[in-house]
This record gives structure tokens, sequence and C-alpha cells, in this order.
């Protein structure tokens, strides 16, 4: 089997998604091959760039290859101005050849101005005309190559964000002209949504053989004629680059659960799309470290980075008592576990260096209408028993919730500027309401941005704050405050929390 992760999304980390893939068949006998054509087709542009000839550009281009070099240099991420000239100045190149196209192309986004990833017309459009994407120059010459060398006898494509939807299309529909008797199998996060949507119509019978909802080892398996056992298995990282990404040091990426083992929060995907809480136990993940570390040896990784939607107290109090032996991420509940100092510092001494924290309001009775569970008084615990042991936190803040308003918005202003020092970085999100919430008919709704895959839902928010409004609050009051100017200056442009960990 051939199994591809497709332009375009960052390119800082292996994908852990195909590599999970890959033990499972690997671990049944079943031969694969990986391609993370995101990072060979982002090199690929890069090499023959079409640049600009205003300054910037010139010097982008001239300098690109230093640049590329020092974004895989430790040396780097110790001159935070460095770092940034150095990323915007890779990005200027990418971005400069996609404008050739009319595309928004960048480190972290591929928007085309012709094809909307929320309607399925256009993406089979894209599939009907793979010659239009700027990535074809690429796939058409790879994937004949790799195909002709591995016989596969199914090919896997793993869809996770929208940003890949339209060079996905276009190389299926490279492929089914190419090799009209080949299974295509569509997977990932992105196809998990469309497909847990309750009127989802699938419109892409005849182009995609297979679309594969939520984990798809087992689908896989039996599709390529296996026994299916249900055994765990180590992920697979062997296929890939691990050595070329732009990071400075190799980034493990791993997931010890899917779902939330929480699952309560009336704003979250996971609760509207219902997806299940499955856990590894944490003997068995720190065994697969230990495996995952012997097996790319002699590169050591940098770091791992724990994809769960949060990692669990169980999994973290396992962390603290046999330590990995990597500095290591990640996105965790706030929960007593953390307002706890004694064990933060056993949690840093395991080499945790920084904690994704979704505390989305600083006001209690937002925090109580979303269900989320949690009281700003451990939050505000939690905060600086993590600053206490030296963990550095990334924030993510929600505005707009149905029961927000401006009122509301300012306690949470009130509340990270009272704890700036505890905090190092923020993020900041507007609230798109999934299609599946509860909380939507409860509401007045209407389309949102068009497209019949959209998964959001726009809605007349009952206190009648609507999103130019919020917008306008941030961009004013929000981010112009000091305390908080100075966080959000410290965010990695582009890279954003998949470089943060480096700079704490």
């Amino acid at each position: 089997m051939l199994l591809i992760h497709p332009p375009a999304a960052k390119v800082c980390e292996p994908p852990a998604g195909i590599a999970r893939l890959a033990g499972t068949l690997r671990g049944h006998g079943l031969p694969c091959t990986l391609l993370d054509a995101n990072l060979e087709g982002q090199m690929f542009l890069l090499a023959a760039p079409s640049l600009g000839t205003d300054t910037w550009s010139l010097r982008a281009g001239r300098n690109l290859s230093d640049n590329l070099t020092a974004l895989r240099s430790p040396k780097l991420y110790q001159n935070p101005s460095r770092y940034r000239r150095a990323v915007a100045d890779v990005n200027r190149v990418l971005e400069q050849t996609g404008k050739r196209q009319h595309l928004a192309l960048s480190l972290a986004n591929y928007q085309d101005q012709g094809f909307s990833p929320l309607s399925s017309a256009d993406l089979i459009q894209a599939a009907e005309t793979p010659t239009a994407n700027i990535f074809f120059p690429y796939f058409a010459t790879r994937l004949p190559g790799l195909i002709e060398e591995t016989r596969p006898a199914l090919v896997g494509i793993s869809l996770n964000y929208l940003s890949q939807a339209n060079t996905t299309f276009a190389m299926v529909g490279f492929l089914k002209k190419r090799y009209p008797g080949l299974p295509i199998v569509l997977g990932g996060g992105l196809v998990t949504s469309w497909l847990r949507n309750p009127s989802f119509r699938n419109p892409f019978a005849g182009l995609i053989d297979h679309c594969l909802a939520g984990p798809g080892e087992e689908a896989l398996v039996r599709l390529l004629s296996g026994d299916f056992s249900p055994r765990h298995q180590t992920p697979s990282y062997s296929d890939l680059p691990l050595a070329d990404y732009l990071a400075p040091g190799l980034i493990l990426p791993y997931a010890a659960s899917s779902g939330c083992y929480w699952n309560k929060c009336l704003f979250c995907p996971e609760k509207a799309e219902g997806n299940p809480y499955q856990q590894i136990p944490p003997a068995t993940v720190l065994a697969d470290i230990s495996s995952l570390k012997a097996a790319i040896q002699p590169m050591q990784p940098a770091l791992l980075h724990f994809l769960d939607n949060a990692v669990s107290p169980a999994l973290m109090q396992a962390l603290a008592t046999e330590p990995p032996g990597l500095d290591w991420y990640g996105f965790a509940r706030i929960s007593p576990l953390l307002a706890e100092v004694d064990f933060c510092r056993a949690l840093r001494q395991s080499g945790c260096r920084m904690l994704k924290l979704g505390l989305e309001s600083g006001d209690q009775s937002v925090l109580d209408a979303m269900n989320k569970g949690q009281d700003l008084a451990l939050m505000e615990k939690v905060l600086h028993a993590l600053a206490e042991a030296g963990i550095a936190t990334y924030i993510y803040l929600l505005f707009g919730t149905p029961s927000e308003s401006l009122a509301e918005a300012r306690r949470t202003m009130d509340f990270v500027v009272r704890h700036h020092s505890a905090i190092t970085f923020l993020n900041l999100a507007v609230f798109n309401m999934p299609v599946g919430s509860p909380e939507a008919p409860m509401v007045a709704r209407s389309a949102f941005y068009g497209g019949d895959l959209s998964l959001y839902t726009d809605f007349e928010h009952p206190k009648g704050w609507s999103r130019k409004e919020i917008r306008r609050f941030l961009d004013q009051e929000f981010k112009r405050h000091p305390d908080i100017a100075r966080i959000l200056h410290r965010d990695p442009p582009l890279f954003t929390s998949n470089h943060a960990a480096f700079f704490c």
C-alpha cells in the first residue's frame, strides 16, 4: 500500500497519521510505503521559485538555502529576531511562487482563489483538471515512479486540513486517469468530520473508492485481505526523511489517545461529531516511545509532541514517574493535579517544556455555559504552579460563544492581564459553531461561507455580538494592552505552537 500525506500544511514534523497506519500494516505483515508529499512538494516549489523583483523577494531568494539550513539548526532558535527574519524570507519565496498562479500559499496554508475546499463541486473540478494545481509538476513525476517501483494494491491519502483538500483531489484525479484500476482510500481528520456530519451525502462516489472515518487501521488491513488483530502496534516512521523537516532536530509526533476524555464542551467539534475516546495504556505509550527512539537511531529526537486532545492525568503521572528521556509538550486539560507545584516540578523533570491549555474564557459564567467543567480559581493555581515549575504555557482563548458579550470578553482580558507573568504564549480564536453543536437548534442560523462541505454554521448571536465587533475588540482593545502585546509578540510566526517549545 502507498500512504500519502498531501500538500499543503506545516513542514516541521513528520506526519503521524500515516506513520500510525504503517505501524499497523507492517505489524500485520502487509508492506507499505510512506510518502510525505507535503514536505517534498513544498521543497520542490522552493527549488525553482518564481520570485518578484522587489528588494525583499530578491534577498529572500538569495538567502533561501542558508535560511532552510538555519531553520534545521538549534543555533537559529537562540535568536528570536533572526528566526523571525528567516521564517519570513522563506515564506516570502513560497508566497511569491503561489502568487504567480493566483494562490495564497504560505508555510502554513494554501488557498486557491478559484476553488473552495468547502464545495464538493469545486473539489471534483480540481480532480478533473489536475494540471491546474501548482503541485502538479511535482506529483505527476513523483507518483508514477513510486507506483511503478512499489506496485501498491491501494493508495491511501490522509486528508486532515482544508489547506490539503485542493491538492488531494488533484492527485486523486491524476491517479484515476493514469491508473484507473488502482483503488483510492481517503481518510484523515477532515474526512472524518465530513462523514460524521449527519447531512453528508457522499458526492465523491466513482472518484474515491473508500472514505474512512476515525482510526483507519482495521479497515485498511481488511481491504488488503488481511486478518485483523486488535493487538497494539507501534507507529512506523521509516521511509520518511526525518532529517529534512523545518525544525532544530526531529520533532517526534505521537498520539496516546483519540477523542477527548472530557468530551462535554458544547463548542467543541469532538462532541458535535460524536468521536469516541480511546486511550493507549500509559505503560504501552512509554514502551512505544522507547521503541521509536531505538528505531530511528542514530538520530536523537529533539522533542516529543503529544498529539492528544488532552494528555490524560494517568499518562502525565506515568511520565513523571518514568521520564521518556526526551523533552516533550502537548495539550492538557486543566486539572487539580496540575495545581500541585511538586507534581509540576516532577513533570518538568520528566522533560515537559510546555503545556497547551484551553482556558477559553476568563469569565466563570461563560465557562459554565459552555460546560467546560472548570473554574477560574483552579485555572489561576494551575498557571502559577506551572510557571513556578518552569513549564511554559500556550493558552487558547475563544471569543464569541453564545453566552459571551463584550462585558464577559473584557473580564477575560482582565484575567489575562492579572496573570500575564504566568502565560508564555496566547492563541486567540473567534468561535465557529459546528453544524452538529447541541447549541445550534437554540439559535437562528444561516450558511457559513457557503459550500455543501462546510463544517460550521453561522448564527445570530443571542447577545447581538457580531463577528465584526468581536474582531474590533480584539484588534483595538485586547491586543493593544501592553502586557498582552508582549505575550503575543513571542509567538513564532507561521509555525506558532509547533515551534514555540524551542523558545521556552
